[in-house]
């Protein structure tokens, strides 16, 4: 009550603020609890939860998404139990995501009066594609057995560092297959389209965006030039126009025996658009590390390598997570932009969905869902950019 008293009715003019604002939020609130409760059409998520998901890949072919799901379950167990804090909490934070999915009641009916649809069937639908309870139950199961296995087990550190390595191909050729049995990057899409390119993108340019910055401070004339240019050169592009000479441009030139992958081709420019602003950002966290260091390092013996490793690079990129994670967010919000290229991921999907006569109109809360999503992993990843900065000192000392 003193705070109140004291931030916002301290004067008769404060007060009139005060009343002014909470009447505007109440008929704001109001307004907005009657549309959501009474007026939006939320069948057309549930009824399209599964091409939302995973776009067009063959239903009879889901079992590979599983599998993919089963091997991060996995490593997250294994992750969570060897490394612990931070780890351990994001580790758990998606297990009890996977909780609440497992829980949610199938027999979800909504009144047809207010503009609804019976919801059970979607539901059911939904679960049978994605979150079907079984598959998910031993997901779960798999991390916490995952876990308590690899507890108190330092050992594994460098086995588990080495199954996220081979994680990547390992869900690309999962994802795809071989022999007869492939299934065609066509087919991606949705969620599982934008997951994968977002994650690619982000693994990828951040090592090259280190050689990028190292390479623009080398005392090589030929490699700081190349660095120089390769980096101002993309930063004045749009990553639009890098997108279209992927996807139009680049194949003119190739021989006509040899094809790229369009989501090969959208991978790699997003990772080369992304790398050169990754750069810039590391050579900022360079810039701040004193000479002094460098030339003390030098002066016992370490090799450049040794002294970039051990000595400018950690401190370097203490000083720019935030930046580096803001350049995350940015790819991961930036692939919504292969869908002017033809890949049907989570906002191309939307596009579709909305073409059906079915769902004509009800654009608002289709994307009210996907921003939902991208909410959620735009979130979590600053969420973990802080615990970071917090487990480290930044700003402290």
């Amino acid at each position: 009550m003193k705070w109140l008293q004291d931030n916002l009715f301290n004067t008769w003019y404060n007060t009139i603020l005060t009343f002014l604002a909470l009447v505007f939020l109440f008929f704001v609130f109001r307004g907005i609890f009657i549309w959501v409760f009474t007026q939006a059409e939320w069948q057309v998520i549930p009824a399209n939860l599964q091409i939302l998901m995973i776009g067009a890949y063959p239903i009879e072919q889901v079992w590979r998404i599983w599998i993919v799901l089963y091997t991060l379950f996995v490593l997250l167990g294994l992750s969570a139990a060897v490394w612990k804090g931070l780890v351990l909490r994001i580790s758990t934070a998606i297990a009890i995501f996977g909780l609440i999915l497992l829980l949610i009641p199938l027999d979800i009916v909504k009144n047809s009066e207010i503009g609804y649809a019976t919801l059970e069937y979607n539901f059911n639908i939904a679960y049978l594609i994605f979150f079907k309870r079984k598959w998910l139950l031993g997901g779960l199961v798999l991390f916490v057995v995952s876990f308590f296995l690899g507890r108190d087990k330092n050992k594994l550190k460098r086995w588990v560092i080495g199954g996220w390595v081979l994680s990547f191909p390992w869900t690309m050729i999962t994802l795809h297959g071989f022999g007869e049995n492939t299934v065609s990057t066509t087919n991606w899409g949705g969620l599982l389209l934008t997951l994968i390119l977002a994650a690619v993108g982000i693994v990828v340019c951040f090592p090259l965006g280190v050689l990028l910055a190292l390479g623009r401070r080398s005392q090589l004339p030929a490699i700081k030039w190349v660095s120089t240019i390769y980096i101002e050169t993309t930063r004045g592009v749009p990553l639009i126009t890098i997108l279209f000479m992927g996807s139009i441009i680049f194949p003119i030139f190739m021989p006509g025996d040899f094809q790229l992958d369009k989501v090969i081709r959208a991978m790699i420019a997003l990772t080369l658009f992304s790398a050169a602003y990754m750069a810039e950002n590391v050579r900022g966290g360079l810039q701040a590390i004193p000479q002094g260091q460098v030339e003390a390092a030098q002066a016992v013996g370490l090799t450049y390598p040794k002294t970039m490793l051990f000595i400018v690079l950690p401190q370097a990129l203490r000083s720019v997570i935030p930046a580096i994670v803001g350049q995350c967010i940015s790819l991961f919000k930036d692939t919504s932009l292969v869908t002017i290229v033809g890949l049907q991921d989570l906002l191309g999907i939307a596009r579709s969905i909305l073409g059906n006569p079915t769902w004509q109109g009800l654009y608002v809360e289709l994307y009210l869902f996907i921003a939902a999503i991208y909410f959620i992993f735009c979130y979590a990843m600053s969420y973990v950019s802080q615990k970071i900065e917090a487990d480290l000192g930044i700003g402290k000392h």
